[in-house]
């Protein structure tokens, strides 16, 4: 039970990272105010960062390492690796998942350029 209970959790991570960002965009063009909320912004960023920088460190996500504690397994492959596999029927290196984590961390980083927070975008009728 916890161990699908950090399944859980870090489906939730990973999904509030991927579709934060698409959401940022969607609820900026449609004027959404609450995609240009500082806070919100700012932990979708550090979140991305996290994630980012434990990859580009070669540092297991804890959450990962918690859930292979919790079901008795070796720590291995990261979380979205897989999942990735299981879906896939593919093993990526981890350098492409490196270079796709910390892509997606620049990308979200400049959206608080072309979309920067604290803003809010004029209200449609």
């Amino acid at each position: 039970m916890l161990a699908a209970t950090i399944v859980l959790v870090h489906l939730c991570v990973v999904l509030f990272i991927t579709a934060g960002l698409p959401l940022i965009f969607v609820g900026a063009a449609l004027g959404w105010q609450w995609v240009r909320s500082w806070r919100w912004r700012a932990l979708h960023l550090l979140a991305i960062v996290l994630v980012a920088g434990e990859s580009l460190l070669g540092i297991a996500c804890p959450l990962t390492v918690w859930e292979d504690m919790v079901r008795g397994r070796e720590p291995g492959v990261g979380f979205i690796e897989r999942w990735t596999d299981r879906v896939l029927f593919y093993d990526f290196p981890p350098r492409v998942f490196e270079l796709a984590y910390a892509g997606f961390a620049v990308l979200v980083a400049l959206t608080w350029f072309v979309i920067p927070p604290g803003r809010h975008a004029p209200r449609r009728s």
